[in-house]
């Protein structure tokens, strides 16, 4: 299969030639990009990612192959991936494989070789689009089915289906962890301050999470439409108020949605790990780690962070009901730790709220 010619075909009927690499199957995905310079591991790791094919706008990766310890969750849920280059003999010293074993063993298709800048150009002028990798040139047939395409029970499909425990020795705080796709270092932040984490099936009901009386709860990160989740936001909104409650990514959508706030698909979405975002309550400027394709609709004065490029909402705060919310990833890895004090807000939000109860 060396070099086999392999088509990436838009919905708008445009066709890239490129190679094949990893699985050797055809496959339809939503097509978006990411701006990350480094952390392609974490990128193909990260649930968020379901049902879409991401192209990587750095030219050349796999440099550090792949390992399997920075792996943000199990298993590669995207649709297809696309590189300017891959590098087939990688040089560092944790490396285990390759990134063209890595597809192959998750049964993802990979395309290299393609001009991924025009790619990036093409999105970013007229938006995500639906895209087919295939090893034969386009038919109408195959154009109706890109057009058809939808990205359906996202969440569902990659949050754990059963309760899953990270715990540490003398802890000083329990958490729980509402799944809707999370990424392994949201538990590794909790864990450095001193949290036992119990990770809860996106479905978990409302008397479930409040029976554990836990000091917190984190709303993970997660992929598709945030309205899709009805009953998460159902939810989220009989929680609010009575535990402190931090959102992150999908988490602070659904938050947003149940107090009351809209959602917007964005036209290509924020990817990478060099997004900046502007604090509103003193003007300082943190570079962020994002994967998000929607956003909060709100007005200025009610966002803790918007977004320094297209001024979206980045962040919300509910002191009313000891909530709050990132659109971005304090956590992230690989990636900035600018905005890894957040963590530090929900640990003295949990310690306030178990304080004024005695």
């Amino acid at each position: 299969m060396k070099d086999q010619k392999v088509y990436l075909i838009l919905e708008d009927s445009q066709v890239f030639e490129g190679k094949r690499f990893g699985s050797d199957i055809e496959s339809t995905g939503e097509i978006v990009f990411t701006t990350g310079m480094g952390g392609y591991i974490e990128t193909l790791t990260d649930p968020s990612y379901y049902g879409q094919i991401c192209i990587q706008t750095f030219p050349l990766i796999g440099n550090y192959g792949i390992i399997e310890e920075d792996f943000e969750s199990p298993r590669c849920n995207m649709k297809g991936y696309v590189v300017r280059e891959k590098c087939d003999f990688p040089s560092n010293f944790r490396c285990q494989y390759d990134l063209d074993t890595f597809l192959k063993k998750q049964g993802i298709p990979g395309v290299y070789d393609v001009d991924t800048r025009r790619l990036t150009t093409i999105i970013r002028e007229y938006g995500v689009m639906n895209a087919m990798i295939s090893n034969n040139p386009p038919t109408k047939e195959m154009l109706e089915i890109i057009k058809n395409y939808r990205i359906i029970n996202s969440v569902a499909s990659v949050s754990s289906r059963r309760i899953e425990e990270s715990y540490i020795p003398m802890p000083k705080y329990n958490v729980l962890l509402i799944d809707y796709g999370s990424k392994k270092n949201i538990i590794k932040e909790l864990n450095k301050r001193y949290c036992n984490v119990t990770s809860l099936p996106h479905d978990a009901m409302i008397e479930e999470i409040l029976d554990y009386k836990a000091d917190g709860v984190m709303l993970s990160n997660g992929p598709g439409d945030p309205k899709d989740n009805i009953k998460a936001i159902e939810t989220i909104r009989n929680i609010v108020g009575k535990i402190p409650v931090f959102g992150i990514c999908l988490g602070h959508q659904l938050l947003a949605l149940a107090m009351g706030y809209d959602t917007v698909k964005l036209k290509y979405g924020h990817r990478g790990a060099n997004q900046p975002v502007i604090d509103t309550t003193n003007g300082s400027v943190y570079i962020t780690t994002q994967n998000h394709g929607y956003a909060v609709v709100a007005n200025k004065k009610d966002m803790s962070f918007v977004n320094a490029n297209d001024f979206t909402c980045e962040g919300m705060d509910y002191p009313d009901k000891i909530a709050f919310s990132s659109q971005f990833h304090p956590e992230a890895c690989s990636g900035p730790k600018d905005a890894s004090f957040l963590f530090d807000k929900f640990i003295k939000m949990m310690e306030d709220f178990r304080n004024a109860k005695r």
